[in-house]
Protein backbone atom coordinates (compact mmCIF):
# COMPACT_ATOMS: atom_id res chain seq x y z
CA UNK A 1 0.00 0.00 0.00
CA UNK A 2 1.62 3.18 -1.40
CA UNK A 3 -1.41 5.53 -1.09
CA UNK A 4 -1.82 8.50 0.87
CA UNK A 5 -4.75 8.16 2.86
CA UNK A 6 -6.30 11.35 5.13
CA UNK A 7 -7.53 9.15 8.38
CA UNK A 8 -9.31 6.48 9.83
CA UNK A 9 -12.14 6.51 12.33
CA UNK A 10 -12.82 4.42 15.16
CA UNK A 11 -14.67 1.99 12.70
CA UNK A 12 -12.06 1.15 11.02
CA UNK A 13 -9.74 0.85 13.62
CA UNK A 14 -11.81 -1.84 15.00
CA UNK A 15 -12.08 -3.29 12.23
CA UNK A 16 -8.11 -3.67 11.96
CA UNK A 17 -7.41 -4.28 15.10
CA UNK A 18 -9.03 -6.69 18.21
CA UNK A 19 -8.65 -4.42 20.99
CA UNK A 20 -12.00 -2.63 22.99
CA UNK A 21 -12.80 -1.15 25.89
CA UNK A 22 -10.57 -0.10 27.76
CA UNK A 23 -7.75 -1.74 26.01
CA UNK A 24 -8.05 0.06 23.14
CA UNK A 25 -6.29 3.27 22.99
CA UNK A 26 -6.39 4.90 19.44
CA UNK A 27 -9.20 7.23 18.61
CA UNK A 28 -8.33 8.22 15.00
CA UNK A 29 -5.17 7.51 12.73
CA UNK A 30 -4.71 10.58 10.46
CA UNK A 31 -1.68 11.46 8.23
CA UNK A 32 -1.25 7.72 6.43
CA UNK A 33 1.32 7.34 3.86
CA UNK A 34 1.04 3.33 3.14
CA UNK A 35 2.57 1.76 5.40
CA UNK A 36 5.43 4.35 6.02
CA UNK A 37 3.59 6.65 8.31
CA UNK A 38 1.14 7.74 10.60
CA UNK A 39 -0.34 9.90 13.63
CA UNK A 40 -2.36 8.14 16.07
CA UNK A 41 -4.67 10.03 18.30
CA UNK A 42 -5.47 9.29 21.80
CA UNK A 43 -8.27 11.45 24.11
CA UNK A 44 -7.37 11.07 27.40
CA UNK A 45 -10.49 11.25 29.63
CA UNK A 46 -10.35 11.08 33.24
CA UNK A 47 -12.98 8.16 33.16
CA UNK A 48 -10.61 5.77 31.61
CA UNK A 49 -10.02 3.30 34.26
CA UNK A 50 -6.24 3.22 34.28
CA UNK A 51 -6.44 6.76 36.17
CA UNK A 52 -8.39 5.62 38.92
CA UNK A 53 -5.92 3.43 40.28
CA UNK A 54 -2.56 5.30 38.91
CA UNK A 55 -2.57 7.39 41.06
CA UNK A 56 -5.83 8.09 42.26
CA UNK A 57 -4.75 11.75 43.44
CA UNK A 58 -2.72 12.44 41.02
CA UNK A 59 -3.47 10.59 37.42
CA UNK A 60 -1.02 9.53 35.04
CA UNK A 61 -1.46 7.78 32.28
CA UNK A 62 1.02 4.17 32.32
CA UNK A 63 3.46 4.41 30.04
CA UNK A 64 3.10 0.96 28.72
CA UNK A 65 -0.33 2.43 27.85
CA UNK A 66 1.76 4.83 25.72
CA UNK A 67 3.51 2.02 23.92
CA UNK A 68 0.43 0.20 23.21
CA UNK A 69 -0.81 3.05 21.77
CA UNK A 70 2.43 3.38 19.46
CA UNK A 71 1.86 -0.33 18.58
CA UNK A 72 -2.00 -0.12 17.88
CA UNK A 73 -1.01 2.86 15.18
CA UNK A 74 1.94 0.97 13.53
CA UNK A 75 -0.89 -2.03 13.74
CA UNK A 76 -3.37 -0.47 12.07
CA UNK A 77 -0.95 0.66 8.85
CA UNK A 78 0.20 -2.85 9.13
CA UNK A 79 -3.01 -4.45 8.74
CA UNK A 80 -4.27 -1.78 6.05
CA UNK A 81 -0.72 -2.59 4.29
CA UNK A 82 -1.81 -6.53 4.66
CA UNK A 83 -5.39 -6.25 3.03
CA UNK A 84 -4.42 -8.30 -0.08
CA UNK A 85 -2.47 -10.99 1.64
CA UNK A 86 -3.72 -13.69 3.62
CA UNK A 87 -2.09 -12.07 7.06
CA UNK A 88 -5.00 -11.25 9.58
CA UNK A 89 -3.38 -11.03 13.24
CA UNK A 90 -0.78 -8.28 13.98
CA UNK A 91 1.44 -9.44 16.75
CA UNK A 92 3.96 -7.05 18.93
CA UNK A 93 7.43 -8.59 18.92
CA UNK A 94 9.92 -6.36 21.02
CA UNK A 95 10.61 -2.77 22.12
CA UNK A 96 13.43 -1.07 21.83
CA UNK A 97 15.07 2.03 23.71
CA UNK A 98 11.60 3.10 25.19
CA UNK A 99 11.98 6.46 27.12
CA UNK A 100 9.06 8.34 29.30
CA UNK A 101 9.94 12.13 29.13
CA UNK A 102 6.55 13.65 30.66
CA UNK A 103 3.71 12.64 32.24
CA UNK A 104 0.28 12.09 30.22
CA UNK A 105 -2.95 13.09 31.89
CA UNK A 106 -6.47 13.77 31.79
CA UNK A 107 -7.51 15.97 29.21
CA UNK A 108 -4.23 15.61 27.36
CA UNK A 109 -4.68 15.00 23.73
CA UNK A 110 -1.74 11.98 22.80
CA UNK A 111 -0.68 12.23 19.12
CA UNK A 112 1.55 8.79 18.27
CA UNK A 113 3.97 9.51 15.61
CA UNK A 114 4.96 6.16 13.47
CA UNK A 115 7.58 5.83 11.32
CA UNK A 116 8.79 2.79 9.77
CA UNK A 117 12.44 1.68 10.16
CA UNK A 118 12.41 -1.67 8.06
CA UNK A 119 10.17 -4.07 6.72
CA UNK A 120 11.28 -7.70 5.93
CA UNK A 121 8.93 -10.48 5.18
CA UNK A 122 5.48 -10.11 7.76
CA UNK A 123 7.76 -8.33 9.84
CA UNK A 124 7.49 -4.52 10.66
CA UNK A 125 9.92 -2.22 12.88
CA UNK A 126 8.69 1.62 13.75
CA UNK A 127 10.18 4.75 15.63
CA UNK A 128 7.25 6.04 17.74
CA UNK A 129 6.61 9.03 19.50
CA UNK A 130 3.81 9.86 22.01
CA UNK A 131 3.63 13.76 21.92
CA UNK A 132 1.33 15.93 23.72
CA UNK A 133 1.22 19.35 22.46
CA UNK A 134 4.16 18.98 20.19
CA UNK A 135 6.19 17.61 23.54
CA UNK A 136 7.86 13.94 23.62
CA UNK A 137 6.13 12.45 26.47
CA UNK A 138 7.70 8.74 25.42
CA UNK A 139 9.61 7.18 22.67
CA UNK A 140 10.36 3.87 21.49
CA UNK A 141 11.36 1.54 18.25
CA UNK A 142 8.74 -0.96 17.80
CA UNK A 143 8.20 -4.71 16.23
CA UNK A 144 5.38 -6.14 15.26
CA UNK A 145 4.13 -9.58 12.77
CA UNK A 146 1.39 -10.40 10.83
CA UNK A 147 0.28 -13.97 11.08
CA UNK A 148 -2.57 -15.37 9.10
CA UNK A 149 -5.91 -16.23 10.65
Amino acid sequence: MSDTIDAVGIQGILKALPHRYPFLMVDKVININGEQSAIGIKNCTYNEPHFQGHFPDNPIMPGVLLLEGMAQTAGVLCVLASQHQNFKYVFFMTIDQAKFRRPVVPGDVVEFHMDMQKKRKNMWWYRGEARVGGEVAAEAILGAMMREG
